[in-house]
């Protein structure tokens, strides 16, 4: 078993759990919005609104890194599922812009469904 661990723009959400539906994914956490940075170093709401003249937006640029949010979703799939689940994440958030995610992939020792006790792959289904 893998889990993977996708790092997305938040307004790729909806688009990204179609598409894991779609592709027989159907279970995943959604965890809110968290705040981070790749290698950029502005929010991309500021700088496009410094850009287009918003004073507020053009103070708040500076030469500190700035966090963007994001949204964290995580599904855990069977091994066979797991290049599946990787490619379904990509297509469905690649943009070819900065800011398009990361997708970070481990191994699952052990999943056990609270309710029934079941163990390994059963758990997942």
């Amino acid at each position: 078993m893998k889990e993977i661990i996708s790092v997305i723009r938040i307004n790729k959400v909806n688009a990204t759990k179609k598409a894991l539906v779609d592709a027989g994914i159907p279970a995943f956490t959604a965890t809110g919005r968290v705040m981070g940075r790749g290698k950029g170093q502005i929010h991309y709401d500021i700088l496009n609104g410094a850009a287009e003249g918003h004073p507020e937006a053009i103070a708040q640029l500076g030469n500190a890194p700035r966090l963007v949010a994001k949204r964290i979703l995580t599904v855990v799939v069977p091994d066979e599922l797991c290049q599946s689940a990787i490619d379904t994440i990509i297509k469905a958030n690649q943009t070819g812009k900065p800011g398009d995610g990361k997708i970070f992939v481990t191994p699952i020792v052990e999943t056990i469904r609270v309710r029934t006790s079941e163990q390994g792959d059963e758990a997942l289904n």
